[in-house]
């Protein structure tokens, strides 16, 4: 009955409102800037700012990234960091400040340590974005990323699908980064929780190094001659643990987030078994709509005490932009060279 009144009461407001011309009354119209529209001015300019600057991640993220931006008439940039320095990426993201973008779409490479630098850039009329890693306790407007739990569930459903459900895994990792510690402590926590068979005999940090990941790989197998599967949660690691398995003649199925074209041409010859791969190119679409939205809240009037509370109205704590996940079957769709053919990198 509840819901069958107000189904009325709405019913009643919408009829009320087609008599009216399908108009609100003057006095109540949303102030926006319905004139201009999701258009920039003259001049500006959004930046894309990211650690390890030439990794091959980055290149779909803003490929998406300008593809929104030239729809509505926006300038880019890309800016960061080559090496994986937090405290060089902090400068990067500061001497972007200085020339005034109206916004930065930021991969921080660290939660904690951006905290400031963000809330300081959003105090100074700049918004922030973050994508694919956070910095949940700064006031950035958005976070665009895909399901990090979601992929460690399907990681370890793929594992024993394969393996069954009775062996030993291993993990590394890279803590620090808030999408790759989730990945793995999720996919352990999962694990612990469905499958209690399943050991982990391996944990070990690596930073996305495979020089590192093929060391740690190699003592892995060394201590644990069973060894049944790896998860991964990037594909630098994942280059250098193929390759110790390779070496070591171990028959160890190799799961990871991400991809590179090294971890493609493993994953066609059949070496890794499957990475789970962010939607790039979905990822800097919505991270730069939501930071235009960021950037001109003036064109939305939502449903809420914005007005009273002084936050800005364009709030998006959380867009999931999905994941695919790849197989020798369909690696050839994830061909970066061929993806950029014809496409500007400026």
């Amino acid at each position: 009955m509840k819901i069958t009144r107000i189904a009325a009461v709405l019913g009643a407001m919408i009829a009320a409102t087609a008599l009216a011309g399908c108009t609100m009354p003057a006095a109540e119209t949303p102030k926006t800037d319905a004139a201009g529209g999701f258009q920039c001015e003259e001049g500006e300019t959004y930046v894309m700012n990211v650690m390890v600057s030439a990794h091959p991640y980055w290149v779909p993220v803003y490929q998406g990234f300008k593809q929104a931006a030239e729809a509505m008439g926006c300038e880019t940039a890309f800016s960061g960091t080559p090496e994986y320095d937090i405290s060089k990426q902090i400068a990067s993201f500061e001497q972007d400040l200085v020339e005034n973008p109206a916004g930065v779409l930021l991969h921080p490479m660290q939660s904690d340590p951006f905290i400031e630098p963000i809330n300081a850039a959003i105090d100074g009329g700049i918004e922030v974005v973050t994508f694919a890693a956070d910095s949940p306790e700064s006031n950035r407007t958005s976070y665009v990323t895909s399901d990090n739990r979601a992929e460690a569930a399907f990681a370890a459903e793929e594992i024993i699908k394969v393996v069954g459900e009775e062996g030993e895994y291993a993990v590394l990792e890279n803590p620090g980064q808030s999408n790759h510690d989730l990945r793995v402590t999720a996919f352990i926590d999962y694990m612990a929780a469905n499958y209690p068979g399943m050991q982990l005999v391996g944990r070990q940090a690596t930073n996305q190094d495979s020089n590192k990941a093929y060391q740690a790989t190699g003592s892995i197998l060394q201590a644990n001659p069973e060894l049944d599967a790896m998860w991964i949660p990037e594909a630098g690691s994942a280059e250098g643990a193929a390759a110790a398995v390779v070496e070591a003649g171990s028959d160890v199925l190799i799961l990871h987030a991400d991809v590179t074209p090294t971890a493609l041409d493993l994953i066609k010859d059949g070496t890794i078994h499957m990475s789970l791969n962010p939607n790039q190119g979905i990822q800097g679409y919505m991270g730069f709509m939501t930071l235009f939205m960021a950037a001109h809240p003036e064109l939305i009037d939502p449903f809420n005490d914005y007005k009273a509370s002084g936050f800005n109205p364009a709030q998006v704590p959380f867009i999931d932009n999905g994941f695919s996940v790849i197989t020798k079957e369909n690696a050839d769709s994830f061909d970066l060279e061929a993806y950029m053919e014809g496409r500007s990198t400026e």
